[in-house]
Protein backbone atom coordinates (compact mmCIF):
# COMPACT_ATOMS: atom_id res chain seq x y z
CA UNK A 1 0.00 0.00 0.00
CA UNK A 2 1.63 2.95 -1.21
CA UNK A 3 0.35 7.30 -0.03
CA UNK A 4 0.75 10.27 -2.19
CA UNK A 5 2.29 13.05 -0.49
CA UNK A 6 -1.47 14.56 -0.27
CA UNK A 7 -2.33 12.09 1.98
CA UNK A 8 -0.91 10.22 5.30
CA UNK A 9 -2.23 7.63 7.77
CA UNK A 10 -2.10 10.43 10.42
CA UNK A 11 -3.04 13.99 8.72
CA UNK A 12 -1.61 16.61 10.59
CA UNK A 13 -3.12 20.25 10.04
CA UNK A 14 -0.45 22.67 11.86
CA UNK A 15 -3.23 25.35 11.50
CA UNK A 16 -5.46 23.36 13.53
CA UNK A 17 -3.32 22.42 16.18
CA UNK A 18 -1.95 26.18 16.82
CA UNK A 19 -5.74 26.72 17.19
CA UNK A 20 -6.78 24.35 19.42
CA UNK A 21 -3.54 24.56 21.63
CA UNK A 22 -4.28 28.35 21.89
CA UNK A 23 -7.86 27.36 22.54
CA UNK A 24 -6.58 24.93 25.31
CA UNK A 25 -4.21 27.90 26.52
CA UNK A 26 -6.82 30.38 26.55
CA UNK A 27 -9.41 27.88 28.70
CA UNK A 28 -7.10 27.07 31.03
CA UNK A 29 -5.98 30.69 31.84
CA UNK A 30 -9.45 31.88 32.21
CA UNK A 31 -9.98 28.75 34.71
CA UNK A 32 -6.92 29.72 36.80
CA UNK A 33 -7.84 33.30 36.91
CA UNK A 34 -11.33 32.39 38.03
CA UNK A 35 -9.46 29.85 40.56
CA UNK A 36 -7.65 33.13 41.69
CA UNK A 37 -10.63 35.10 42.42
CA UNK A 38 -12.73 32.53 44.27
CA UNK A 39 -9.49 31.89 46.44
CA UNK A 40 -9.19 35.25 47.32
CA UNK A 41 -12.64 35.90 47.67
CA UNK A 42 -12.49 38.80 44.83
CA UNK A 43 -15.09 36.47 43.43
CA UNK A 44 -18.53 36.09 45.35
CA UNK A 45 -21.87 34.65 44.63
CA UNK A 46 -24.96 37.47 44.36
CA UNK A 47 -27.48 35.51 46.56
CA UNK A 48 -31.04 36.24 47.82
CA UNK A 49 -31.50 38.34 44.82
CA UNK A 50 -35.66 38.45 44.82
CA UNK A 51 -37.44 41.43 45.46
CA UNK A 52 -38.71 42.19 49.33
CA UNK A 53 -39.28 44.26 52.22
CA UNK A 54 -38.94 43.58 56.17
CA UNK A 55 -42.39 44.47 57.61
CA UNK A 56 -41.77 42.96 61.04
CA UNK A 57 -38.77 42.51 63.75
CA UNK A 58 -37.97 41.36 67.00
CA UNK A 59 -34.79 41.16 68.68
CA UNK A 60 -32.68 39.40 65.96
CA UNK A 61 -35.64 38.28 64.26
CA UNK A 62 -36.69 39.35 61.05
CA UNK A 63 -40.02 39.08 58.41
CA UNK A 64 -39.98 39.19 55.03
CA UNK A 65 -42.70 39.89 52.07
CA UNK A 66 -41.61 39.20 48.68
CA UNK A 67 -43.70 41.23 46.10
CA UNK A 68 -46.33 40.29 44.17
CA UNK A 69 -45.43 39.27 40.61
CA UNK A 70 -48.25 37.90 38.69
CA UNK A 71 -51.08 39.67 37.65
CA UNK A 72 -53.92 39.69 40.27
CA UNK A 73 -55.93 37.22 38.77
CA UNK A 74 -53.83 34.55 39.05
CA UNK A 75 -52.55 35.01 42.44
CA UNK A 76 -53.39 32.70 45.49
CA UNK A 77 -55.34 34.10 48.52
CA UNK A 78 -53.89 31.97 51.03
CA UNK A 79 -50.22 33.30 51.94
CA UNK A 80 -47.14 31.04 52.45
CA UNK A 81 -44.98 31.46 55.37
CA UNK A 82 -41.59 30.29 55.01
CA UNK A 83 -39.73 28.88 57.72
CA UNK A 84 -36.05 27.95 57.92
CA UNK A 85 -33.85 26.45 60.93
CA UNK A 86 -31.88 27.53 63.55
CA UNK A 87 -28.69 27.10 61.64
CA UNK A 88 -27.47 28.65 58.24
CA UNK A 89 -29.51 31.63 56.96
CA UNK A 90 -32.28 30.85 55.07
CA UNK A 91 -31.73 32.48 51.66
CA UNK A 92 -31.31 28.98 51.00
CA UNK A 93 -35.15 29.46 49.77
CA UNK A 94 -34.15 32.03 47.51
CA UNK A 95 -30.37 30.83 46.41
CA UNK A 96 -29.83 32.94 42.77
CA UNK A 97 -31.61 33.87 40.12
CA UNK A 98 -33.45 30.77 38.21
CA UNK A 99 -32.41 28.68 41.48
CA UNK A 100 -34.79 30.26 44.00
CA UNK A 101 -37.86 28.63 45.56
CA UNK A 102 -38.92 31.74 46.41
CA UNK A 103 -38.73 33.31 42.97
CA UNK A 104 -41.30 30.22 41.46
CA UNK A 105 -43.99 30.23 43.58
CA UNK A 106 -43.98 33.86 43.46
CA UNK A 107 -44.44 33.84 39.80
CA UNK A 108 -47.24 30.79 40.48
CA UNK A 109 -49.19 33.57 42.37
CA UNK A 110 -48.50 32.49 45.90
CA UNK A 111 -48.01 35.74 48.42
CA UNK A 112 -45.08 34.65 50.01
CA UNK A 113 -43.25 35.45 53.30
CA UNK A 114 -39.99 34.30 55.01
CA UNK A 115 -39.28 34.09 58.63
CA UNK A 116 -34.81 35.25 59.33
CA UNK A 117 -34.14 34.22 62.74
CA UNK A 118 -31.04 36.27 62.47
CA UNK A 119 -27.93 35.51 64.39
CA UNK A 120 -27.97 35.18 68.37
CA UNK A 121 -25.41 37.07 70.08
CA UNK A 122 -24.30 36.35 73.47
CA UNK A 123 -27.10 37.91 75.01
CA UNK A 124 -29.49 35.31 73.44
CA UNK A 125 -28.31 31.98 74.90
CA UNK A 126 -31.29 31.44 77.33
CA UNK A 127 -33.74 31.47 73.84
CA UNK A 128 -35.82 28.17 73.59
CA UNK A 129 -37.64 26.57 70.90
CA UNK A 130 -40.10 27.59 73.26
CA UNK A 131 -39.17 31.23 72.57
CA UNK A 132 -38.80 30.54 69.12
CA UNK A 133 -41.71 28.21 67.80
CA UNK A 134 -44.24 30.02 71.06
CA UNK A 135 -43.22 33.73 70.71
CA UNK A 136 -41.67 34.92 67.84
CA UNK A 137 -43.33 32.74 65.51
CA UNK A 138 -47.08 33.94 66.53
CA UNK A 139 -45.83 37.28 66.37
CA UNK A 140 -44.44 36.99 63.21
CA UNK A 141 -47.94 34.95 61.97
CA UNK A 142 -49.98 37.79 63.12
CA UNK A 143 -47.94 39.85 61.38
CA UNK A 144 -47.98 38.19 58.29
CA UNK A 145 -52.14 38.29 58.49
CA UNK A 146 -52.77 42.17 59.03
CA UNK A 147 -50.41 42.62 56.18
CA UNK A 148 -51.83 40.00 54.03
CA UNK A 149 -55.51 40.38 55.24
CA UNK A 150 -56.02 37.05 55.68
CA UNK A 151 -56.30 34.79 58.64
CA UNK A 152 -55.78 31.25 56.91
CA UNK A 153 -52.35 30.68 56.01
CA UNK A 154 -50.13 28.19 54.60
CA UNK A 155 -46.17 27.25 56.40
CA UNK A 156 -43.30 25.51 55.06
CA UNK A 157 -40.75 24.43 57.50
CA UNK A 158 -37.07 22.90 56.31
CA UNK A 159 -35.53 20.84 58.61
CA UNK A 160 -35.36 22.44 62.37
CA UNK A 161 -37.42 25.15 60.79
CA UNK A 162 -40.00 21.85 60.16
CA UNK A 163 -39.66 21.38 63.76
CA UNK A 164 -40.68 24.31 64.75
CA UNK A 165 -43.29 24.66 62.44
CA UNK A 166 -44.67 21.09 63.96
CA UNK A 167 -44.55 22.50 67.55
CA UNK A 168 -46.16 25.33 66.12
CA UNK A 169 -49.18 23.64 64.18
CA UNK A 170 -49.61 21.47 67.65
CA UNK A 171 -49.99 24.19 69.84
CA UNK A 172 -52.15 26.26 68.41
CA UNK A 173 -53.64 24.77 65.82
CA UNK A 174 -57.10 26.89 65.47
CA UNK A 175 -54.93 30.30 64.89
CA UNK A 176 -55.16 29.98 61.43
CA UNK A 177 -53.01 27.78 59.84
CA UNK A 178 -54.69 25.83 56.87
CA UNK A 179 -51.71 23.84 54.98
CA UNK A 180 -48.74 22.93 56.74
CA UNK A 181 -45.74 21.17 54.64
CA UNK A 182 -42.62 19.24 56.31
CA UNK A 183 -39.44 19.27 54.41
CA UNK A 184 -36.80 16.69 55.50
CA UNK A 185 -38.31 17.46 59.56
CA UNK A 186 -36.36 15.68 62.21
CA UNK A 187 -39.15 15.02 64.46
CA UNK A 188 -38.58 10.99 65.56
CA UNK A 189 -35.03 9.95 67.44
CA UNK A 190 -35.99 6.72 68.13
CA UNK A 191 -34.56 4.57 65.66
CA UNK A 192 -30.88 5.44 66.56
CA UNK A 193 -29.43 2.78 63.94
CA UNK A 194 -30.94 4.10 61.01
CA UNK A 195 -29.17 7.63 61.84
CA UNK A 196 -26.11 7.40 61.22
CA UNK A 197 -23.29 8.81 63.57
CA UNK A 198 -24.91 11.77 65.27
CA UNK A 199 -26.44 9.96 68.06
CA UNK A 200 -23.51 8.38 68.88
CA UNK A 201 -21.33 11.48 68.68
CA UNK A 202 -23.97 13.18 71.05
CA UNK A 203 -23.96 10.55 73.41
CA UNK A 204 -22.84 12.27 77.57
CA UNK A 205 -19.83 9.96 77.41
CA UNK A 206 -18.51 11.38 74.15
CA UNK A 207 -20.22 15.03 74.08
CA UNK A 208 -19.67 17.59 77.05
CA UNK A 209 -22.46 19.73 76.13
CA UNK A 210 -22.13 21.49 79.48
CA UNK A 211 -18.52 21.87 79.10
CA UNK A 212 -18.84 23.73 76.16
CA UNK A 213 -21.58 25.62 76.23
CA UNK A 214 -20.20 26.95 79.34
CA UNK A 215 -17.56 28.22 77.03
CA UNK A 216 -19.41 29.42 74.36
CA UNK A 217 -22.91 30.48 75.56
CA UNK A 218 -24.10 29.76 71.98
CA UNK A 219 -22.98 26.68 70.02
CA UNK A 220 -20.25 28.01 67.16
CA UNK A 221 -21.97 27.44 63.47
CA UNK A 222 -18.40 26.58 62.35
CA UNK A 223 -18.70 23.32 64.86
CA UNK A 224 -21.84 22.84 63.49
CA UNK A 225 -20.41 22.73 59.72
CA UNK A 226 -17.51 20.54 60.87
CA UNK A 227 -20.32 18.12 62.21
CA UNK A 228 -22.54 17.89 59.16
CA UNK A 229 -19.50 18.01 57.13
CA UNK A 230 -17.93 14.90 58.91
CA UNK A 231 -21.05 13.01 58.12
CA UNK A 232 -19.40 12.56 54.50
CA UNK A 233 -15.87 13.70 54.66
CA UNK A 234 -14.20 12.71 51.61
CA UNK A 235 -17.23 14.41 49.50
CA UNK A 236 -17.56 17.49 51.12
CA UNK A 237 -14.03 18.27 51.79
CA UNK A 238 -12.58 16.49 48.97
CA UNK A 239 -14.87 16.09 46.02
CA UNK A 240 -16.77 19.34 46.31
CA UNK A 241 -13.63 21.27 44.91
CA UNK A 242 -12.88 18.36 42.80
CA UNK A 243 -15.49 19.42 40.78
CA UNK A 244 -15.12 22.64 41.21
CA UNK A 245 -11.71 22.57 39.73
CA UNK A 246 -12.33 20.33 36.77
CA UNK A 247 -15.18 23.22 35.74
CA UNK A 248 -13.73 26.09 36.44
CA UNK A 249 -14.01 27.04 32.52
CA UNK A 250 -17.70 26.86 32.88
CA UNK A 251 -19.37 29.90 34.01
CA UNK A 252 -22.87 28.46 34.90
CA UNK A 253 -21.85 25.77 37.18
CA UNK A 254 -18.93 27.78 39.08
CA UNK A 255 -22.01 30.76 40.10
CA UNK A 256 -23.79 27.54 40.92
CA UNK A 257 -20.84 25.71 43.06
CA UNK A 258 -20.30 29.71 44.52
CA UNK A 259 -23.90 30.32 45.62
CA UNK A 260 -24.17 26.94 47.31
CA UNK A 261 -20.78 27.54 48.74
CA UNK A 262 -21.41 31.00 50.09
CA UNK A 263 -24.48 29.72 51.77
CA UNK A 264 -23.04 26.32 53.77
CA UNK A 265 -20.24 28.48 54.72
CA UNK A 266 -22.57 31.57 56.26
CA UNK A 267 -23.48 29.42 59.22
CA UNK A 268 -24.40 31.28 62.42
CA UNK A 269 -24.18 29.67 66.42
CA UNK A 270 -27.05 28.30 67.88
CA UNK A 271 -28.36 29.81 70.36
CA UNK A 272 -27.49 27.77 73.76
CA UNK A 273 -30.75 26.73 75.39
CA UNK A 274 -32.50 25.83 72.10
CA UNK A 275 -29.07 23.44 71.66
CA UNK A 276 -29.12 21.99 74.65
CA UNK A 277 -33.27 20.94 73.92
CA UNK A 278 -31.56 19.64 70.76
CA UNK A 279 -29.28 17.58 72.01
CA UNK A 280 -31.05 16.31 75.58
CA UNK A 281 -35.19 16.36 74.35
CA UNK A 282 -34.79 15.38 70.84
CA UNK A 283 -31.42 13.27 70.15
CA UNK A 284 -30.86 11.78 73.36
CA UNK A 285 -35.03 11.13 74.83
CA UNK A 286 -37.21 11.93 72.06
CA UNK A 287 -39.26 13.60 73.99
CA UNK A 288 -41.37 14.91 70.99
CA UNK A 289 -42.25 11.66 69.35
CA UNK A 290 -42.98 10.50 72.77
CA UNK A 291 -45.31 13.68 73.64
CA UNK A 292 -42.96 14.22 76.71
CA UNK A 293 -41.70 17.36 75.80
CA UNK A 294 -43.69 20.37 78.28
CA UNK A 295 -43.88 23.80 76.62
CA UNK A 296 -45.32 26.71 78.13
CA UNK A 297 -46.76 24.00 80.83
CA UNK A 298 -48.05 22.18 78.69
CA UNK A 299 -46.84 19.13 76.37
CA UNK A 300 -46.41 19.19 72.81
CA UNK A 301 -49.08 16.45 71.72
CA UNK A 302 -48.41 16.24 67.24
CA UNK A 303 -51.79 14.37 67.65
CA UNK A 304 -53.36 17.98 67.78
CA UNK A 305 -51.92 19.07 64.36
CA UNK A 306 -54.83 19.08 62.39
CA UNK A 307 -54.08 21.41 58.90
CA UNK A 308 -53.42 19.73 55.82
CA UNK A 309 -50.17 18.06 55.72
CA UNK A 310 -47.67 17.52 53.14
CA UNK A 311 -44.65 15.25 54.69
CA UNK A 312 -41.40 15.29 52.20
CA UNK A 313 -38.68 13.25 52.47
CA UNK A 314 -35.28 12.98 51.05
CA UNK A 315 -34.28 9.43 50.42
CA UNK A 316 -30.27 9.98 50.46
CA UNK A 317 -30.63 12.58 53.46
CA UNK A 318 -27.97 11.86 55.30
CA UNK A 319 -28.47 15.11 57.87
CA UNK A 320 -32.37 13.91 58.69
CA UNK A 321 -32.87 10.02 57.78
CA UNK A 322 -36.13 9.49 56.37
CA UNK A 323 -37.02 7.63 59.73
CA UNK A 324 -36.92 10.74 62.01
CA UNK A 325 -39.58 12.30 59.24
CA UNK A 326 -41.49 9.44 58.30
CA UNK A 327 -43.57 8.34 61.35
CA UNK A 328 -45.08 12.01 61.85
CA UNK A 329 -48.36 11.24 59.46
CA UNK A 330 -49.35 8.35 62.32
CA UNK A 331 -49.49 10.96 65.05
CA UNK A 332 -51.08 13.86 63.72
CA UNK A 333 -55.26 14.33 63.62
CA UNK A 334 -55.20 15.82 59.60
CA UNK A 335 -57.57 14.13 57.54
CA UNK A 336 -55.52 15.78 54.90
CA UNK A 337 -52.46 14.32 54.64
CA UNK A 338 -49.61 13.09 52.12
CA UNK A 339 -46.44 12.13 51.98
CA UNK A 340 -43.49 12.38 48.81
CA UNK A 341 -40.04 10.74 48.97
CA UNK A 342 -38.02 12.54 46.54
CA UNK A 343 -34.38 10.57 45.02
CA UNK A 344 -31.69 13.37 46.68
CA UNK A 345 -30.11 14.95 49.73
CA UNK A 346 -31.25 17.15 52.49
CA UNK A 347 -30.45 20.33 50.39
CA UNK A 348 -31.00 18.98 46.86
CA UNK A 349 -33.91 18.23 46.96
CA UNK A 350 -34.96 21.72 47.05
CA UNK A 351 -32.20 23.87 46.05
CA UNK A 352 -30.17 21.62 43.68
CA UNK A 353 -30.09 22.31 39.96
CA UNK A 354 -32.89 19.92 39.49
CA UNK A 355 -35.38 20.47 41.89
CA UNK A 356 -37.03 23.49 39.67
CA UNK A 357 -38.05 20.30 37.78
CA UNK A 358 -38.80 18.00 40.34
CA UNK A 359 -39.99 18.86 43.90
CA UNK A 360 -41.37 22.18 43.32
CA UNK A 361 -43.84 21.68 40.69
CA UNK A 362 -45.21 19.18 42.96
CA UNK A 363 -45.03 21.52 45.78
CA UNK A 364 -47.08 23.91 44.03
CA UNK A 365 -49.51 21.15 42.57
CA UNK A 366 -50.20 20.42 45.98
CA UNK A 367 -50.70 23.65 47.42
CA UNK A 368 -52.23 25.40 44.77
CA UNK A 369 -55.96 23.92 45.60
CA UNK A 370 -55.57 24.57 49.04
CA UNK A 371 -54.80 28.24 48.62
CA UNK A 372 -57.99 29.74 46.75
Amino acid sequence: MTTSPETTLFPVDPATVAKNLYAEVERLGKAYEMGVKIATGKQRAKVAQTPKEAIWTLNKTTLYHYYPQAPAEKRKRVPLLLVFALINKPYIFDLRPGNSFVEYMVQQGYDVYLVDWGAPGPEDAHLTFDDYALEYLPRAVRRMQMHSGQRDFSMLGWCIGATLAAIYAAMRPDDGLRNLILLTAPIDFSNKGAMGPFPKWLKEEYFNLDAILEQTGNYPGEMIDVGSKLLKPVENLVGNYLRLLDNLDDPKIVESWQAMNTWVSDGVPFAGAAYRQLVVDLYRENRLMNGTWIMRGRPVNLGDIKASLLNIIARQDHIVPPCQSETILDRVSSIDKHQIIMPGGHIGIMAGSGARRGLWPQIDAWLADRSI
